[in-house]
Formats: structure tokens, sequence, C-alpha cells
């Protein structure tokens, strides 16, 4: 398909560099520039370059057709683990948790090891909302936007050797990619979450330590902490139905996001759901979808020739490209060692707070940590992670193409 170009470039992929450019730099608006540019790179694309399914009004139909159900999925689930994460602080189970998480700065990296675990077999966004809820009253709501990106980082490496655990691992194990060579992704991702985790614990401790006793009137509301696990089940199950019987349903229908929105509202019988949270969550949720759908627009119709370089450089370009479109390309192109890619594409979108579904969701939680040079500073241990872990991984496995 031919594409209006400036310079070989698609003029899309500039006006997106734009978009990203102003958030990442300006002082507007981040919702409306991600909403306003959405708006007009998709009107450009109707009027002058074709969508990867055809081109004007039919073309943008067919590309919605293909892309709904992930979106659908999206909203669903970075509303419904906002209301999931607010029964767990409700709960006050969390003030409780310094009896069982060592003092010191122990006690924060303990918490991280904690998320990379959850995000292992749920979903990274309910894993980093969950590390978020936490932090939040362990550290008496004073969390420093380099733990912030910790627990981001933490919850994007512990989805990246799982078929479970993420989005694109899922779409590998549904391509034919085999979970044995996908769980290697763990020897990356393991190196990065301890060059991420030491100092980063260290970090907020000498921000905020972790809160020593509980408050003497802290009672746990266990049918509401009954609620969240029975709400997580059903997370799970149906993520693991999903992939492995029900691939057609999922494909036609948001049915992971309906099933975990049906159990928010059946458990609401027995604990009513903080509503009032959900006004701000949408506003974070909208901004992540604008920028899903327009990074879903871009014409990238090829990836450079596989290789673990490209591989490497993969993982710089999800932490502003949303990574769900280059690993189907990735897919479809072949040549690649998977598990380098499970790794690059999973843990890579940590090192900017946008990059991420789990980052969009927890600093919707922490508005304070959506500054790009922000991010950067304090969580410069992100960027030297994903690239100790890779490095690690080429040494002690080797780059070993499908």
């Amino acid at each position: 398909m031919n594409h209006p170009t400036l310079a070989g470039i698609p003029l899309e992929f500039l006006m997106f560099a734009v978009v990203l450019g102003m958030i990442a730099f300006s002082h507007v608006s981040t919702l409306r520039t991600a909403v306003v540019g959405a708006a007009v790179i998709t009107v450009y694309k109707v009027l002058a370059s074709p969508f990867a399914h055809g081109a004007g009004l039919a073309g943008l139909l067919a590309h919605a057709s293909h892309e709904w159900v992930g979106l659908g999925n999206l909203l669903a689930l970075l509303l419904g683990f906002t209301l999931l994460a607010r029964h767990f602080e409700q709960s006050e189970l969390p003030l409780h948790l310094p009896h069982y998480l060592p003092h010191g700065w122990g006690g924060p990296f303990w918490l991280l090891v904690m998320v990379f675990v959850l995000s292992s077999f749920l979903d990274n966004i309910a894993a980093a909302m969950i590390g978020g809820a936490i932090a939040h009253s362990v550290f008496r709501a004073r969390v420093h936007v380099g733990y912030l990106a910790a627990i981001v980082a933490a919850s994007n490496a512990g989805g990246a050797g799982s078929v479970v655990g993420d989005t694109t691992t899922t779409m590998m194990w549904l391509a034919g990619v085999p979970p044995s060579q996908v769980v290697q992704a763990y020897v990356a991702a393991g190196v990065a979450l301890l060059v991420v985790a030491f100092p980063a614990a260290r970090q907020q401790h000498g921000y905020s330590p972790i809160m020593k006793d509980s408050p003497p009137d802290v009672h746990v509301d266990w049918l509401r902490v009954g609620v969240v696990l029975a709400i997580l089940v059903v997370a799970i199950i149906t993520n693991v139905l999903l992939n492995t019987r029900y691939q057609a349903l999922a494909a036609s229908l948001p049915v992971l996001g309906l099933a975990v929105a049906a159990a928010i509202l059946l458990t609401g019988l027995l604990r009513r759901p903080d509503w009032a949270a959900l006004p701000s969550a949408f506003q974070g949720a909208l901004f992540l979808l604008a920028l899903v759908w327009t990074a879903s627009m871009m014409p990238v119709e090829a990836l450079p020739a596989a290789s673990w370089q490209t591989a490497l450089g993969l993982g710089f370009v999800s932490a502003v490209f949303d990574n769900i479109p280059l690993t189907a390309l990735a897919l479809k192109q072949g040549g690649f060692d998977w598990d380098f890619l499970a790794y690059a594409v999973g843990f890579g979108g940590s090192m900017i707070w946008f990059g991420s579904s789990a980052g969009v969701a927890l600093t919707g939680m922490y508005p304070e940590a959506r500054s790009v040079s922000g991010w950067l500073r304090a969580g410069w241990h992100v960027p030297l992670a994903y690239v100790a872990g890779f490095a690690v991984m080429l040494a002690v496995l080797g780059w070993h193409p499908a």
C-alpha cells in the first residue's frame, strides 16, 4: 500500500511522534493530546493513507472491527482492576502486611518479588495495581517514582515468561510457539527484576520507610478479601480457558473483560465497590486506549531482518509503541528467537510510564508519576535492567532463531 511520506517516513509516523513528544515534554493535558491526536490521525488515514484492511471509511470500519475486542478488554480490565485494588485497600489487609514483610529496604524488595510472581499467572495490570495498593498503605501514601517504575517493571517481567501472563506471550502461544520456549525469557526477566529491585527498594526506604506497626484500630474485612480473591479466580480461569479452548470466542468478543465486570457486579452484592474511583480511572483508560488505537493505525508492514540486535531494539520501541502489533509483525515475519522477543516486548514498555498498560494503570493511582523525564530520572534502573537481562540471556542461552 502507498502511504504519503516525508524523507521516506510515512506521515502518520511523524504525526504520532509529535503526539508522543507533546505528551512527554509539554505541559498540555496528556489526555486531551492523546484523544485529539488519535482523532486527527484517524481522519488523515481515512482521507489520505490506507489502513491495513483497506482505504477510506470501509478501511476504517474494517480496522475498527479488528481492534475493538482488544480495546474492549483493555477498557474493562483497567476499570475493573481499579475497583479490585480499591477492594483490597479497603479490606485493610495491606495495613497488616508489615507483619509479614521484613523491615528496612527488604520490605519494598520483597513486595516487588511478590508483584513479579503475581504477574506470572495474572494480568500484569492487576499485579501492578495490587502492588500499588499495598505500597500506598505500607509506605503511608508516599511512594517514590523510582519505586513506581519498579512496580511496573516487576509486573511486566513476571508476565514475560508466561503464556498466560501477558497478551504478547499468549499471541506467541496461539501462533505455535511452545510455552517451554517462552518460559526461558525468565532468565532475562529474573536478572532484570534483581537489577531493578535492589536500587528501587533502597530509593523507597530512604524516601518513606515501610510502616513498622499497624494502626491499633485496624480490623481486616475478610469478606472483602474474599471478594478480591473471587474476582482474581474468575480472571485467571477465564484467561486460561480462552487461551486453551475458546480462542475463536476470545477473538470475537472481549470475554475476559466481561467476565471480570460480571464478577465485580455479582460480588458487589456482598461488598459495594468504590464506584467513586471510576471517573479518574476512566480518564487514564481513555488515554491509553487513544494511544493504543493510534499505534494500531501505523503502517508498520515490515521489521528489520530478524536478529538479536533487532529484538533488543524492539524493546526500546515498545516503550512508545504498542507491543501487540510489533509481536504480530514478528510472528508473521518469523526467524526470531521467541524467548528473546517475549522478554523484549514484555519488559521494554516499562522504560516509560505510558509504554505499557500496567504503567498507565498505576499512574492513574499516582498521577505525580506522569512525567517522562521524571520517570527516566527516578527509574534509571529500568533501562539498565532491560539491557542487563538481555545480555545475560544472550550469554547463557545464545541466539537460536526458529
